[in-house]
């Protein structure tokens, strides 16, 4: 399940985050790196965590096509990706780009017969979007507003899960910084999740009971 939304978290597009073309040779990267270091960097930027999130990745270009022996495993890297038609990214970690991520999610899933859906795919490929070290960093930006928003729209994709998945995104969830409203959403939530998962555990023998109740009432009836 969920080709084609794995393959765009696969391999950065390391040239385009440095805006030079491919055959650029080491004293271009350089140039390219110091210009936009120059642009991004905290020092520079007031601390703004949107500019120091791009800073980030930024760097981690740098470091990769500099490094000869990082560069040539990169490279492989996206000719592989390139000869099986994966597309590259250069998504920064930012609150804006982790919601952009969920709702294509939700408009993925919102497609698919949640009857034959894979279940465990969907539930760690969430935790993929939401991983640690996502969730500790889109908490810097304390966009509290937007982080409202991905609760939201993973909560509503994730309606098909059982349980058992729902109670570790739930906390999972609860970890982003928000306002007690969505807190309060995601506590309907579970309440909501173990309702039916209580109801689909015992309807079973309530229905077994039902109808033996039926067949005692006929019988007495009909004594």
């Amino acid at each position: 399940m969920l080709p084609y939304l794995r393959q765009a978290l696969e391999i950065k597009d390391y040239y385009k985050i440095l805006e030079i073309p491919p055959f650029a040779t080491l004293k271009e990267i350089k140039a390219a790196y110091r210009r936009l270091a120059h642009q991004y960097h905290p020092d520079k930027s007031g601390n703004d965590p949107y500019a120091s999130a791009q800073f980030e990745v930024i760097k981690e270009a740098y470091e990769v096509l500099s490094d000869p022996s990082k560069k040539e495993y990169y490279l492989q890297q996206r000719w592989y990706n390139q000869s099986i038609g994966k597309k590259r990214t250069e998504t920064v970690i930012t609150p804006v780009n982790v919601l952009k991520q969920v709702l294509e999610l939700d408009k993925y899933v919102s497609t698919l017969d949640v009857h034959r859906m894979d279940q465990e795919g969907l539930y760690h490929y969430i935790c993929d979007i939401l991983s640690d070290p996502v969730i500790e960093k889109i908490n810097t930006f304390k966009e509290n507003d937007i982080n409202k928003a991905i609760v939201s729209s993973v909560l509503k994709s994730s309606r098909p899960l059982a349980w058992k998945y729902i109670k570790p995104l739930s906390e999972r969830l609860v970890r982003l910084h928000t306002d007690p409203g969505a807190i309060q959403e995601i506590h309907t939530y579970i309440h909501h999740s173990r309702s039916i998962d209580t109801w689909d555990k015992y309807k079973i023998w309530l229905l077994l009971l039902i109808v033996l109740l039926i067949c005692f009432s006929i019988y007495f009836i009909s004594a």
